[in-house]
């Protein structure tokens, strides 16, 4: 089975790592020159090639039109989906390609006051980014009509693991804890996402949408503080978040509150969770990031 990757980015690249000897051929496209010689001269054996949107370089066309699976990690633009307005009719007509995966996110569902969400909940996405990931997923399920391949969405909550994590970010001195009463955050440690694509590639179901997203959504305070029990050292002090100094970006994703639900990719994935709250995840992550500390 050879395997075409459209982003080589932290989630796909993890996925690489983890279940490279299924695959005979991984290739993939990075968006700059430097990156795609970084990935090429290091072990692993993945082709990289340069894609920026705009025209799909020859030789990523060829390897796309020889893959049995594809991974889309990158996000549309302003424009739409920079993927499928390059290689849409050279995704469609390739004849060995039968399952692809959309990552996108739970930023779609938009605000819900809180209340629990699974994939029938209405999408309320409120802010361009999202919006533009739900035109996205509707035209890559379009595709997946028209041309039969099984395409199935991944709605990817808060994505963390090696090197970024709360814990990273604490130990890098950059860690805050803006409180605002209510907020609740989710997410998914990076190696389940790997465990929930496999599962998907062994079982393909057209047009399924799966939440990849972990059993507890919590207060992104309460994350900080389990970091720094865990790091022996004092948490960072509570910030009220109309105090707090963020980013536009940063202060934007504090708009929408919700509880993802992931039962489907429990029951029907079979997909069993190493990392199910943020304490194992962190914990694990403590391990290998806090050795040789004092």
């Amino acid at each position: 089975m050879n395997l075409f990757v459209f982003g080589l980015g932290y989630s796909a690249s993890h996925f690489i790592a983890r279940y490279r000897e299924r695959f005979g051929r991984v290739s993939g496209t990075v968006r700059t020159a430097e990156k795609a010689a970084a990935v090429n001269a290091a072990p692993g054996e993945i082709e990289a090639f340069v894609f920026a949107g705009g025209h799909l370089p020859q030789a990523a066309a060829a390897a796309l039109a020889e893959a049995d699976a594809l991974i889309v990690s990158i996000a549309p633009g302003p424009e739409g989906d920079v993927v499928l307005a390059a290689a849409r009719e050279a995704i469609g007509g390739a004849p060995r390609l039968g399952w692809i995966a959309y990552l996108s996110t739970v930023g779609v569902y938009g605000d819900h006051g809180g209340a629990w969400v699974d994939e029938s909940a209405p999408l309320n996405a409120s802010m361009g980014r999202t919006r533009q990931r739900v035109l996205a997923e509707e035209a890559w399920l379009a595709l997946g009509g028209k041309t039969g391949k099984a395409v199935q969405i991944f709605r990817l909550a808060g994505i963390y693991g090696p090197g970024r994590s709360p814990l990273a970010k604490l130990l890098r001195g950059e860690a805050q804890r803006i409180v605002k009463p209510g907020q609740v955050f989710n997410r998914i440690h990076v190696e389940d996402i790997a465990a929930a694509l496999a599962a998907s590639l062994a079982r393909p179901s057209p047009g399924a949408i799966y939440n990849v997203a972990d059993d507890e959504p919590a207060p992104p305070q309460d994350v900080v503080a389990y970091a720094a029990e865990l790091a022996g050292i004092a948490p960072p002090p509570e910030v009220p978040f109309a105090e707090a100094n963020l980013s536009p970006m940063a202060r934007s994703f504090y708009a929408d509150n919700r509880r993802v639900c992931n039962r489907r990719l429990r029951e029907e994935l079979g997909v069993s969770l190493a990392y199910p709250t943020y304490r194992e995840g962190i914990a694990a992550l403590a391990q290998v990031e806090l050795a040789g500390r004092p």
